[in-house]
């Protein structure tokens, strides 16, 4: 059964605003260690001890009853005492900050206004110390939100709105397909469907594709991008593959029963972002479907297709 104190520090490292993956018993472990929070002692009498992973991880036996094998180390080093100094709730090597980084003596300490807090944990003064404490402090989770916004792709789609997609090598090439590949082989398209890493729907403008006949949730695989070819009345149903995912037999035949109500033709493409990975993957691609590479974006490869660009009836 979780001890009373384990059960208040993890209230305290979401009261904090830690991220979810430092809400645990490993971490509430920790923080108890750095305040050297003993069964016999109350939150009034925390502490604010030099103490190192190892002296961390005997605390968490010797006190708590919590054995951490040897190789779990730098696993509390890393996923939790980094995200402790991140958040600026804990000090690194106060002592000596020019000891060099991963020295075995390298030792941890709360912060000070942290400390203080902490002392007040169950008190009157709780709340009152608590909303002080963070007006002056930016959460972790917020910290963290922040350097995720200032890294998002802007993403321009016809019309002129702009999304705001995830980082990443993936969403580079989704960014690539809208911005390069549209305007050269959709003309006048319309992007229906945008997917993103980080938000599973990005855009989707759902109504369009039940007009054409299309009634697709989230529980359906969508492609990566989506787009309408009025000119032509065709759906582009394009996948962005960075490390895996080509559109092959399996994935065409996912897509087939997806779209199979579909009023209009059906395009399948495979958008790489270089003829180096494209060719890892040739023996995979179906047939009768297209290849864009966004380091060649004025070129398309059609695999035993009797036309350049268009739909095949189906089987």
């Amino acid at each position: 059964m979780m001890h009373e104190y384990v059960k208040d520090a993890l209230e305290i490292l979401d009261f904090l605003g830690m991220p979810r993956a430092q809400r645990n018993e490993r971490s509430a472990l920790c923080l108890l260690a750095l305040v050297d929070l003993t069964p016999e002692k109350d939150w009034s009498r925390i502490d604010s001890p030099l103490i190192g992973i190892t002296p961390i991880m005997d605390f968490c036996r010797q006190h708590y009853k919590k054995v951490y094998a040897p190789n779990t180390r730098e696993i509390i080093r890393r996923q939790t005492i980094h995200q402790f100094v991140d958040a600026g709730i804990v000090f690194y090597n106060p002592d000596d900050p020019k000891r060099p980084v991963n020295s075995p003596k390298a030792v941890y300490q709360i912060e000070t206004e942290t400390y203080a807090l902490l002392k007040t944990y169950k008190t009157k003064a709780w709340e009152a110390r608590l909303a002080s404490y963070l007006f002056n402090h930016k959460t972790l989770q917020e910290k963290y939100a922040k350097a995720r916004d200032h890294h998002l792709i802007s993403l321009q789609i016809p019309g002129g709105q702009e999304l705001q997609i995830s980082p990443g090598e993936h969403s580079g090439l989704i960014k690539a397909i809208i911005e390069q590949f549209g305007p050269r082989f959709v003309p006048g398209g319309e992007v229906l469907y945008v997917g993103d890493t980080g938000e599973k729907w990005s855009f989707f403008d759902e109504s369009r594709l039940q007009q054409l006949g299309v009634g697709v949730n989230s529980k359906g695989k969508m492609p990566d991008v989506i787009l309408f070819y009025p000119q032509k009345e065709w759906l582009i149903l394009i996948e962005s593959v960075t490390s895996h995912g080509p559109v092959d037999s399996k994935r065409h035949n996912e897509l087939a029963t997806l779209f199979k109500e579909s009023s209009v033709g059906i395009v399948y493409v495979t958008a790489f972002p270089s003829r180096s990975i494209m060719s890892r993957y040739i023996a995979e691609i179906a047939w009768e479907t297209e290849v864009w590479v966004a380091d060649a974006p004025s070129h398309l490869i059609h695999f035993n297709g009797v036309r350049f660009l268009g739909p095949y009836p189906s089987n």
